[in-house]
């Protein structure tokens, strides 16, 4: 159930193995993929990107653009899935709040969150770890959450059947394999991580869930290039150009390799990476408080900006992010209720503040 194909590799080794459907090199399984003019340019254009975002991350707003990339992020890769909740609303179950909506929506976002908390802590190069993902991501969605399937399974398109998986028999080797090969191989983590995203689609090592598993995947292995991976949205790039994802991934089909798959996600890599270091968020907000506000300093701003980061801190949490002891942070929240920019919701211990701008 491999496709055949071409590996875009020099090989000067002596003990080369090559079976019908499937590509050794040195005993070690290749994936069929192709490394295009484009791509290479895209690698360079992205490593130079990266330190700049970077230290965008590094500005005074990288507590609250880490925190909108987390919501994205989640928004997008259920959004994908078919969830309809909004980003409002993965917002307001990330902050503890009731959200009127379907149950298995709910759960799937809490699961989400649940996952994502685990980014700093998982493997890419662990199938254990990919399994364990898995098994949060989908509990109390599919009955054996955290394992691979046991049947067969198809994806189906506008017009019906588009890819039928290998048989549920072969998927232990294939995705030992690919984790081999992840591990193994001397390509660029840019390359990797897009083969493994169209790798794991095509083998659909699960009954449910492998859409927004491969994506996290595909995240976390770009985590071993820089740890901005973590909060660069690559979820929600996919889900503001679905169709051509799709478009993507029936490309490499066709192809038996996975080169214009590699070729569109590096793409929207680096469009991510380069749209994200625009003018600093806080920017914006604070041209638009002062002109209403003018009375407002700069440090009853920054406390705004925490408290719409993370409604739940306390006044020493607030501190602590923009260097205020509590009482003077309490004195900046006594102005920011009087100009009516935030309103307490529930009680001082159990509540949380909102912001109503």
């Amino acid at each position: 159930m491999r496709r055949k194909g071409v590996v875009s590799l020099c090989v000067t080794a002596t003990k080369c193995l090559f079976i019908t459907d499937f590509i050794y090199l040195c005993d070690m399984y290749i994936p069929p993929f192709t490394v295009s003019a484009t791509a290479i340019n895209l690698i360079a254009e992205i490593s130079a990107q990266i330190e700049r975002y970077a230290i965008r991350l590094e500005q005074e707003d990288g507590l609250r653009l880490r925190k909108a990339n987390r919501i994205k992020t989640i928004h997008s890769s259920l959004a994908i899935e078919g969830n309809t909740l909004s980003e409002d609303q993965v917002r307001d179950i990330i902050n503890g709040k009731n959200v009127v909506a379907p149950i298995k929506q709910i759960q799937e976002v809490k699961n989400a969150i649940q996952t994502y908390e685990m980014y700093p802590t998982l493997d890419a190069f662990n199938e254990k770890d990919l399994l364990k993902a898995h098994g949060v991501m989908m509990q109390a969605l599919v009955d054996d959450a955290g394992n691979y399937r046991h049947g067969g399974v198809g994806v189906n398109g506008e017009k019906g059947l588009v890819h039928m998986a290998p048989p549920a028999d072969r998927v232990p080797t294939l995705m030992k394999e690919l984790f081999d090969w992840l591990k193994h191989s001397n390509d660029h983590l840019l390359i990797r991580s897009c083969v493994f995203h169209y790798e794991f689609e095509f083998i659909h090592p699960f009954i449910d869930g492998n859409g927004r598993t491969g994506r996290l995947w595909q995240s976390l292995i770009l985590g071993k290039l820089h740890p901005l991976f973590e909060h660069l949205p690559v979820e929600n790039m996919v889900y503001s150009n679905q169709q051509q994802y799709y478009d993507a991934i029936a490309a490499s089909s066709k192809a038996g390799q996975s080169g214009p798959f590699i070729d569109f996600m590096l793409n929207e890599i680096y469009k991510t990476l380069k749209s994200h270091q625009g003018e600093p968020l806080q920017n914006k907000l604070h041209d638009k408080l002062h002109d209403k506000f003018p009375e407002l300093s700069e440090k009853a701003i920054a406390v705004l900006d925490v408290i719409n980061a993370d409604s739940s801190f306390n006044a020493t949490m607030i501190g602590e992010q923009v260097g205020l002891s509590e009482h003077q942070v309490k004195t900046y929240i006594t102005k920011l209720k009087q100009a009516g920019l935030i309103v307490r919701v529930g009680s001082n211990k159990t509540g949380y503040w909102k912001v109503t701008i």
